[in-house]
């Protein structure tokens, strides 16, 4: 198969026959073997209904459902662990992404060699409440990261299949999908510009606190990135400086205490206990402490196998179904809703 298509839902009813007939003309018109994987990601209007409809006209229609909203990362999580494509093609539900671009994507894939594209709305028909915190957020994350793309948050991406095999993307991880390849290995990331189109059903899921929970993600997945299977490097390191200042404050104490009563003779003026520098000594020594013991800690944590999330899914259609007894797959003719 050359291209899976995943595709995120939530409250995109009206979008949905249209987005097919769309990525369906698209992909006879160049003759590719193609699934396009529907998410419903808690959907509340029709969106499960019409994905079902699609999915009866068009084998190649693939649908999942969770149970609630758990968010675009879960849904890419879940809908890249059941891609078969050569290629994979991540999109917007909303008509904003071109089904248009999948060729040269697929092309800068298969033939540049390419490990991820990144897509780049240059134009955006956006209000600006949303486009300027964008090109803040991304003008950050490319100096944290070290990758140079304009557009990380961009719906439309294209990966090799072996990337999307071996990424956990949880949480607000999925704008962080180039950041998490890198680190994972896959470095060959590159950037196309797309086309980007006025919304034309429905509204923005857009909020401020996405911003906030996106920066805290970015220091999350660059620790993780980091220091994931060597955490003493940072806990140690940190904890080595702590507890080589407290040292350094309990010597200065020690010596100051000695010199007034052996050398000096001059009786300090307070007691020791008295002494901010005496509580420096002991907090610094203490967190130094604390840090080593946590870095231990996790680098027993590290050792062990990381278990995947799984989120809920409550129904499938048109795709394989894993048996709950035999553990063996049902095929999706015989496998029931």
């Amino acid at each position: 198969m050359n291209i899976s298509v995943i595709i995120p839902a939530k409250d995109e009813e009206q979008s949905i026959p249209e987005l097919s007939q769309w990525i369906s003309r698209v992909m006879d018109t160049h003759g590719f073997s193609y699934e396009v994987i529907f998410v419903d990601d808690g959907s509340e209007d029709g969106t499960w209904e019409e994905i079902k409809k699609v999915s009866q006209a068009n084998s190649s229609f693939k649908g999942i459902r969770f149970n609630r909203n758990f968010g675009k990362s879960a849904a890419l999580h879940t809908a890249f662990k059941s891609a078969m494509g050569d290629v994979v093609i991540t999109m917007d539900s909303d008509l904003q992404d071109s089904p248009e671009e999948i060729p040269a994507l697929y092309k800068m894939i298969r033939d540049d060699g390419f490990d991820l594209v990144s897509g780049w709305k240059k134009k955006r028909h956006d209000p600006i409440g949303k486009t300027l915190p964008s090109r803040f957020f991304n003008f950050v994350t490319r100096k944290i990261s070290g990758i140079n793309l304009h557009d990380f948050n961009c719906g439309l991406k294209a990966y090799k299949l072996v990337v999307v095999k071996n990424i956990t993307v949880y949480g607000e991880m999925h704008r962080y999908i180039p950041v998490i390849a890198k680190w994972a290995g896959f470095k060959k990331i590159g950037e196309k510009v797309v086309e980007h189109h006025e919304r034309k059903y429905g509204h923005s899921k857009f909020g401020w606190e996405r911003f906030m929970r996106g920066f805290l993600d970015l220091l999350s997945i660059t620790f993780i990135g980091r220091f994931a299977q060597r955490p003493m490097h940072f806990f140690g390191f940190w904890g080595f400086i702590s507890f080589v200042a407290g040292f350094f404050f309990t010597v200065k104490i020690l010596y100051n205490k000695i010199d007034s009563v052996f050398i000096s003779k001059i009786p300090l003026t307070r007691d020791v206990t008295a002494q901010p520098i005496f509580y420096l000594a002991l907090v610094a020594v203490i967190l130094g402490t604390q840090l080593f013991l946590t870095g231990f800690i996790a680098e027993l944590i590290a050792r062990q196998s990381i278990s995947k999330k799984d989120y809920l899914v409550i129904d499938k259609v048109g795709m394989e179904q894993w048996s709950p007894v035999s553990g063996f797959r049902i095929p999706a003719a015989s496998a029931k809703s």
